[in-house]
């Protein structure tokens, strides 16, 4: 009996072991025509562009001063703050339709993050993304976090 509480134990430990790494990092979008950078901006997760099968404009911005800006490098996760085990909640822009949701991200797995946004907060949608194997590169990662337009705190 005693030797069985030390493996509930380590089992029981599993899960949090295998997210341990946290959503920073490159991701694969659920269509596979992009890869969202997330860094750690001083506790804060922001997501930005980082490659894209084709290129895009942000034509659809309600704010005419952003609208024809490139979509590579354009912030899509913006301003995420923990808001549970893994969850990690704030808003989320769709250059598609020029909106920005509520919603957040959830670490799923270690290479898998739920991204969801909602609309009243009762027209909830998401998908999930993969994450892409790429040393994480902590300068660039700074660069992205000064180059944001971020309120200050």
């Amino acid at each position: 009996m005693r030797a069985i509480f030390p493996l509930l134990f380590f089992a029981a430990l599993l899960p949090q072991v295998a997210i341990a790494a946290g959503p920073t990092g490159e991701w694969l979008v659920a269509s596979k025509t992009a890869h969202i950078r997330i860094v750690d901006c001083e506790g804060t997760l922001w997501g930005v562009v980082s490659w894209q099968q084709r290129a895009g404009v942000d034509d659809k911005n309600p704010d005419p001063a952003k609208r024809g800006r490139p979509t590579l490098g354009m912030p899509v996760l913006i301003g995420l703050k923990a808001s549970g085990p893994n969850s990690w909640g704030g808003a989320l822009y769709n250059s598609q339709n020029g909106k920005t949701y509520s919603g957040g991200i959830t670490l799923l797995a270690s290479d898998r993050v739920r991204v969801r946004g909602c609309v009243l907060a009762i027209l909830c949608g998401g998908e999930n993304w993969t994450r892409v194997n790429q040393p994480d590169d902590a300068a660039s990662a700074m660069a992205i976090c000064m180059g944001l337009n971020r309120p200050s705190s």
